[in-house]
């Protein structure tokens, strides 16, 4: 398989290079894992990330990969290579679709990520339909395919529309997945231990999707719904809305109804009646000071089946920095925490230094003893030309885990964008 790509890549290459950009990043980041008590080990992991565009016309090539390696120890996985995104695309094809092949992302409530396979989008009028089919793609975004087609594949689409202040969206969405059969020690009718050979099968997501939306000068209205094709039920409901009450001041508000979410035939539905569904209710309002600074509070409730969970926060956005509190109570535990973050601009974006500090006060419940947690983040960004970057950054923390824990992360960033005129 790598062999086919990269033929395809040495035919194709010549077609599209007439502008080629992209980004090259090299991160390195510093710090010390207690394996157990008394030995602890070093580390120093490198990240090497690349994205590519080579361009022509309506037609681009694009790829996003990542090589990660530790510098100091010998790990058994090093180097491993992460294949994102590599896939042909055109745009604007007869006026009307774009169509994608290869490995490539998918935005879905559910099923978020990426795979390989293609994707066909066509536009007309007022309407928008998507279509997608493919497959799930290697642990660690290895560069191959996966084995298992038949029972590692997902396809779907999604027509929408805008009529006006109107959105109306309708989607579907198959995706499966397989697990290898692996062999276990289990014990037969007389309780001697026995070898047995276990077959999962496949495993999926099966769902139907809503949406509708509105939209006028001082509100905004969208609603989505998920049902649940194989269990035959509503898995989410949520709807979220935003109003301009009076001149700076707007609030929102947001509210969801969730069951768990499961793949049918897995394992794990044998849970499904412990695993609780829950709604939550978030009432926001936001008011803008000045030009420059932003006054926000939230507040939050979630309800499970006989228990809630209550969270409130404050906050303040100014050009110098943010500040923020938030206070936790009820089932899913108690908080106090408060942050501040900080950057500024120094000779017209030469140097933007920073710094974070943050503080929690907490308990898992309302028996548990209380721990406290601080970290602070300290560092500055470098950047004397606009395609060259360099960014350092210390941080420290100290919880009832890690009494004194310090890490270091640096990372170099180049842009580029040339046009190699090759035919």
């Amino acid at each position: 398989m790598k062999k086919i790509l990269l033929i395809l890549l040495a035919i194709v290459t010549p077609v599209f290079a007439q502008n080629f950009n992209g980004r090259i990043s090299s991160s390195f980041y510093t710090f010390e894992r207690v394996e157990a008590k008394d030995v602890s080990n070093k580390f120093l992991r490198s990240y090497q990330y690349g994205q590519f565009n080579l361009n022509k016309d309506w037609f681009t090539l694009r790829t996003t990969l990542v090589v990660e390696q530790d510098l100091i120890k010998n790990i058994k996985y090093d180097p491993r290579v992460r294949l994102f995104n590599l896939y042909l695309e055109g745009r604007e094809l007869l006026g009307l679709a774009t169509l994608r092949i290869g490995r490539q992302p998918l935005y879905h409530s559910v099923a978020s990520g990426t795979f390989d396979g293609v994707s066909l989008d066509f536009k007309y009028w007022k309407l928008k339909f998507q279509s997608y089919y493919g497959f799930n793609i290697p642990a660690y975004q290895k560069f191959e395919l996966i084995k298992n087609w038949n029972k590692n594949y997902l396809v779907g689409g999604k027509l929408q529309g805008e009529f006006g202040n109107l959105f109306l969206g309708l989607g579907y969405l198959n995706k499966n997945f397989y697990s290898d059969d692996y062999e276990t020690t289990r014990l037969d009718e007389n309780f001697n231990p026995v070898l047995v050979l276990v077959k999962p099968g496949s495993s999926q997501f099966e769902f139907f999707n809503a949406e509708i939306g509105y939209e006028l000068k001082n509100i905004s209205l969208n609603s989505r719904l998920f049902y649940d094709i194989n269990f035959k039920k509503i898995s989410r409901v949520d709807f979220n809305s935003d109003f301009s009450i009076w001149k700076n001041l707007g609030l929102n508000i947001y509210y969801a109804y969730r069951e768990p979410l499961i793949r049918y035939n897995s394992f794990f539905t044998i849970f499904e009646s412990v695993v609780q569904n829950n709604y939550e209710l978030d009432l926001g309002l936001n008011y803008r000071l000045n030009k420059s600074i932003n006054l926000s509070g939230k507040f939050g409730l979630v309800k499970y089946s006989d228990e809630n969970s209550t969270r409130i926060s404050l906050g303040a956005a100014t050009p110098y920095g943010m500040i923020s509190y938030v206070k936790n109570f009820g089932y899913a535990g108690e908080l106090d925490g408060i942050s501040i973050y900080s950057n500024y601009r120094l000779m017209n974006g030469l140097i933007t230094p920073s710094l974070g500090i943050g503080y929690s006060s907490y308990k898992f419940s309302a028996t548990s003893p209380r721990n406290t947690a601080l970290y602070i983040l300290a560092g500055t960004n470098i950047r004397p030309w606009r395609f060259l970057s360099f960014d350092l950054q210390g941080q420290y923390l100290k919880n009832k885990i890690y009494k004194n824990d310090y890490r270091l992360f640096f990372k170099i960033n180049y842009w580029f964008n040339t046009n190699l005129n090759v035919l």
